[in-house]
């Protein structure tokens, strides 16, 4: 792990989350961190269903602008079917009732993409349409270059159609290079090493996606009980007004 370098100004094209330490931990800066906090949580084999059920039920739009062609459910199913967990990292937004509501998927490559230079990691994203315009396309971002950032790679790297506006507009205001080929482009960030505090930052993400998954699955414990126990009031209710009528 790379030694901190506090000291030194952040690049140019680095994330938000590279600032120096007094702006980071400034209360104002930590207030407005956590009060628009997302709960990311990192998937594994388990997830696959989930994941499966998510791509699904994007329309063919969507579909279209994700994978980059028209993706038929057989060609989703292989792409889910094919995912590594070992080697790539695969992130996700859960709702209340637990579904997936947002993925992103961070590829990282065997080896150099370009000659004399560190692997990239390419990512990619989808978001429900019902869960649109709360910035959870961005924020799946941040938290895939603190990833990456954190796995000692230099770049991340995002090939999208060039008619996927939301998509390009995340990279371009994390501060990516874009460059636009006819009808698909490619973006570039290059990413800051990383520190001690990447590092703790991860660890809290993950700890605290973790709790709030924990605690949602609860409270849907909770609910499922006290709608069952509806249920059979009601139920006999019915039936003590049905012996009354008798």
């Amino acid at each position: 792990m790379t030694a901190p370098q506090d000291s030194r100004p952040p690049p140019p094209d680095a994330p938000p989350d590279a600032a120096g330490p007094r702006s980071r931990w400034h209360p104002s800066t930590v207030l407005a961190r956590w009060t628009a906090w997302v709960p990311i949580r990192s998937l594994g084999r388990r997830h696959r269903k989930r994941i499966l059920q998510h791509l699904l039920a994007l329309g063919e739009r969507d579909r279209y602008l994700r994978f980059g062609y028209q993706a038929r459910d057989e060609q989703i199913e292989k792409y889910v079917t094919g995912l590594d967990f070992t080697r790539d990292e695969v992130l996700g937004i859960f709702n209340r009732r637990l579904q997936l509501i947002a993925v992103a998927h961070l590829a990282y490559a065997p080896a150099p993409q370009i000659k004399g230079r560190p692997a990239m990691a390419e990512f990619g994203v989808s978001v429900a349409k019902s869960a649109r315009g709360r910035g959870f396309g961005a924020r799946l971002f941040e938290r895939s270059a603190l990833h990456a950032r954190n796995r000692g790679i230099d770049t991340l790297f995002i090939h999208a159609l060039s008619e996927n506006a939301p998509m390009l507009a995340i990279a371009r205001k994390a501060g990516a290079k874009v460059e636009r080929d006819g009808g698909e482009s490619e973006a570039w960030l290059r990413l800051p090493p990383d520190s001690v505090s990447s590092h703790v930052d991860e660890a809290l993400e993950r700890h605290m996606a973790e709790w709030d998954f924990q605690f949602k699955r609860h409270m849907r414990t909770v609910g499922d009980i006290l709608d069952g126990v509806a249920e059979v009031k009601s139920k006999l209710s019915g039936k003590g007004r049905e012996g009354r009528e008798k």
